[in-house]
């Protein structure tokens, strides 16, 4: 599994067509994006993390927070849980790809 992350914006998912080869039509049934937002729910994240490592060939996940901590309790949990759920898809991956202004860099493995 390839994992990329990045900030809003960044480019994930042009880079991840560019690796998959594949048109818009087949990305969605290849690779599966937001998955922070899958953390927010009460699903065992290290469950999900072996989920989606084994259903996708590329997840995608936005990096959350950059310092910035919530007043608010839920909102906090939610970016605590995406961060801890990334860094379990980190440590499934194969390959973990950093998208920044449409650069990726490989921070784990080879593309």
């Amino acid at each position: 599994m390839i994992f990329i992350t990045g900030p809003l914006f960044s480019g994930k998912r042009e880079v991840a067509r560019e690796l998959l080869h594949c048109e818009e039509e087949d990305f969605s049934r290849l690779a599966i994006w937001n998955v922070e937002d899958l953390a927010a729910g009460d699903e065992n994240l290290d469950t999900l993390a072996g989920r989606l490592a084994e259903q996708y060939p590329v997840v995608i996940a936005t990096e959350m927070g950059g310092g910035v901590v919530p007043i608010d309790p839920a909102q906090r949990r939610a970016r605590e849980r995406a961060g801890r759920l990334a860094c379990l898809l980190a440590q499934r991956a194969d390959t973990v790809v950093r998208v920044f202004c449409g650069i990726p860099t490989v921070l784990k493995g080879r593309l």
